[in-house]
């Protein structure tokens, strides 16, 4: 069984947890951006959490199907079609055979996950499927690929109603990013630390898979630092007042002060901020 790429969207990719102990070796972590959302779309089609699924940003991929199998589509909002029908997002659907499914574009967030009964089955690459420029041979799918999937059987998949889940909008929309000081927050003066905190910073249209680049500067004094270990959502201030949050893409090691740590739940949130919104830092310490 597979499905066949027909139009690749913008930047749609095959994601999972990522690739966790190579990054002594300079691998980057990759995986799904908003982990809360991926989990969701595999757990309504009864996968493993560690399933892959199509991470679909901002305008979506139009797939076929030759084959029945059961979907369903997670994120914020977005105009989704099966068969020229709108199908809801967060719910599971069946997908008869020959059959075409077109995310025309995600409406409201950045991110949308399609998983599949019995997860995406393209290629592992050091345990993982995640796509990764340099690791996998492209960094997002391309027209006329065929993904592999496994054989979906009919009356395998449980819909029990009395076990209906309820997709969390209020994790996201206009909250607070929750973080935790970083190493280097203490050199900052109480002045430039009450600055991070208090002040709205606008996402960057360069922002991507690897970080998040705010347009405000923070002019402040902070001490150089070796190059260290970094992680997917340290924040990072340049010496010219530049506000970096690094992202699953990012690389392992940085040599510009760790100013802050965006909580695990929060990168969820954060992920999902389009260029242009605006985001706030709330300690949690």
């Amino acid at each position: 069984m597979y499905v066949e790429i027909l139009k690749p969207g913008l930047s749609t990719s095959i994601q999972d947890k990522g690739r966790l102990g190579y990054a002594k070796y300079g691998i980057p972590f990759s995986g799904t951006m908003d982990r809360y959302s991926a989990t969701f779309a595999n757990a309504l089609v009864q996968n493993r959490e560690e399933d892959a699924l199509m991470e679909i940003t901002l305008l979506g991929p139009k797939l076929y199907f030759p084959f029945t199998t059961k979907i369903a589509i997670s994120g914020l909002s977005a105009q989704i079609f099966l068969n020229d029908v709108p199908i809801p997002l967060n719910q599971a659907i069946s997908v008869p055979e020959k059959s075409v499914l077109e995310i025309k574009r995600v409406t409201k967030g950045r991110y949308a996950y399609l998983a599949v009964a019995g997860g995406f089955l393209n290629k592992k690459i050091l345990k993982s499927r995640s796509q990764y420029k340099n690791i996998s041979k492209y960094s997002s799918l391309q027209k006329k690929d065929k993904i592999p999937l496994k054989l979906y059987k009919e009356g395998v998949f449980i819909d029990d109603s009395n076990t209906k889940v309820r997709y969390a909008f209020e994790k996201y929309g206009d909250i607070p990013i929750e973080v935790m000081p970083g190493p280097e927050f203490k050199y900052l003066t109480k002045k430039d630390q009450q600055a991070l905190l208090n002040s709205s910073f606008t996402v960057s249209p360069d922002s991507n898979r690897m970080a998040y680049i705010f347009e405000e500067r923070i002019i402040a004094k902070t001490k150089p630092i070796l190059t260290s270990p970094v992680l997917p959502g340290t924040v990072q201030l340049t010496p010219g007042g530049k506000l970096i949050t690094l992202m699953r893409d990012a690389q392992v090691t940085g040599g510009y002060p760790r100013v802050l740590q965006v909580q695990s739940d929060s990168i969820n949130a954060l992920a999902q901020k389009k260029a242009h919104e605006k985001v706030r830092f709330i300690s949690t310490i």
